[in-house]
């Protein structure tokens, strides 16, 4: 059962929340596209990333080394609404010109 608890907790951390957020607008990501996007490390983004999953917030698939991420499709309305509501309020405008700047983006099966 999803608890809107550990929703909120999850939204609590800048990192889980701009993962999110580039969730929502870009539907599915690699790990490397995270990296790049956000400056982090990759350690730190796929932890971050770990606990989005144990919450069932999001979704992997392994695709060869690769692994992607999007928005769990479980997720109840009520959070895509509070996800779009954040995001309006703050496009994350210069994270997207960083990921669309991202050379040699991988393709979305980033084979």
């Amino acid at each position: 059962m999803f608890v809107p608890e550990q929703f909120f907790k999850a939204l609590s951390d800048g990192t889980r929340l701009r993962c999110l957020l580039l969730l929502l607008a870009e539907q599915r990501l690699c790990v490397c596209e995270f990296v790049h996007a956000l400056d982090l490390s990759q350690p730190r983004v796929s932890r971050h990333l770990g606990q989005l999953r144990d919450m069932g917030i999001v979704q992997d698939e392994r695709r060869g080394q690769w692994v992607h991420y999007r928005l769990h499709p479980a997720l109840p309305q009520w959070t895509i609404e509070v996800l779009e509501a954040a995001y309006h309020a703050d496009a994350l405008a210069d994270i997207r010109q960083r990921l669309a700047a991202m050379p040699n983006r991988p393709s979305i099966s980033c084979e």
